[in-house]
């Protein structure tokens, strides 16, 4: 049978002066020093005691003073730090997935980057030591490895990362190239009926993965194939299907049609990716290549559950849908 660490003690000794009410909210606890005279442990130990506290959120540490009581919730044995880099309507349908998964097993508390990789780096320095886990959306930004050692808790990637990374961190996130190009396979019978694809995304935060899923597509079938950062100064042309992850793109596309009088699923054709409720009724239905967001947040759940959970292991691959509807 496995022992506890010996600094175990310290962390039970707090606890239950919580759970008997000696110790409340405000209130200071005994000092690293008086720790290690009372159970006879060193330094060390005690500031592992100190730390796994913290990261749960239990006490707080107060400058040159000591530490104190933050929290009495005492039950919860994981706090877990959500770093999104926006909360869009899909990204809403994750976060609650991973919140239905972990219930009442631990708290999380959700912060965003905007794709800012200083706003990035100054969060996750400010969270250091408050969390058990880290779960992490960096996107595009390169060379996070020694940011992400430091932290003192697990750190699990989220969605879309870069290579530099996969398979450091467990992890469950999409394969843009190879997912695009399968849903387009999947749909090629109905897009058949257009010559060209035309990828319109602004690659500052968007995978440019997606493209070569395109253009490994439009190759092998005899399409051709485009990338435009915008659709704002072009004209829509006949027998081109028309592919975007931004909703302000598709707005466009579908003003600009109407004001040209070409018919969607005809003329033209739309195809989004990462689906939402709005996009099954608008204009008929828009088709659309999603992953699976609500999995993907009962996977990262799961992964954060199990303790035993590798800390370096292969990235899982969530999976990718084929939505047609009435624009293809």
């Amino acid at each position: 049978m496995q022992r506890d660490p010996k600094y175990k003690v310290v962390v039970r000794f707090v606890e239950d002066h919580i759970r008997s009410g000696e110790l409340k909210v405000g209130d200071r606890i005994p000092s690293v020093n008086a720790f290690r005279i009372r159970f006879s442990l060193s330094r060390s130990s005690i500031f592992l005691a100190m730390q796994e506290l913290k990261s749960r959120g239990i006490i707080e540490a107060e400058p040159a003073v000591g530490y104190y009581v933050q929290s009495t919730n005492v039950a919860v044995k994981e706090k877990i730090l959500l770093l999104f880099n926006e909360l869009t309507a899909f990204k809403e349908e994750l976060y609650r997935s991973i919140l239905e998964g972990i219930g009442d097993k631990a708290s999380v508390e959700i912060m965003f980057h905007h794709y800012d990789r200083r706003v990035f780096e100054t969060l996750l320095r400010d969270a250091e030591g408050r969390f058990t886990s880290y779960v992490l959306m960096p996107g595009k930004f390169r060379g996070l490895s020694p940011l992400l050692d430091r932290l003192p808790g697990r750190v699990f990637l989220l969605d879309h990362f870069q290579d530099d990374i996969r398979g450091q961190y467990p992890g469950v996130g999409q394969d843009f190239e190879q997912d695009t190009y399968d849903a387009l396979i999947q749909g090629l019978n109905a897009i058949r009926k257009y010559h060209t694809l035309v990828l319109v995304q602004h690659d500052d935060k968007e995978p440019e993965e997606r493209y070569s899923g395109i253009k490994r597509f439009c190759e092998e079938f005899g399409f051709g194939s485009l990338l435009l950062p915008t659709i704002a100064d072009d004209t829509l042309h006949k027998g081109t299907l028309y592919l975007t992850p931004s909703d302000r793109e598709l707005v466009n596309l579908i003003k600009k049609a109407a004001a040209q009088r070409l018919s969607i699923g005809s003329d033209i054709g739309l195809l989004s990716f990462n689906d939402t409720p709005l996009k099954e009724v608008l204009c008929g239905g828009i088709a659309a290549l999603s992953t699976d967001f609500p999995q993907m947040g009962r996977t990262m759940a799961s992964m954060l559950l199990d303790a035993n959970t590798p800390t370096n292991v292969p990235t899982l691959r969530n999976p990718w849908v084929f939505l047609p509807r009435q624009s293809l």
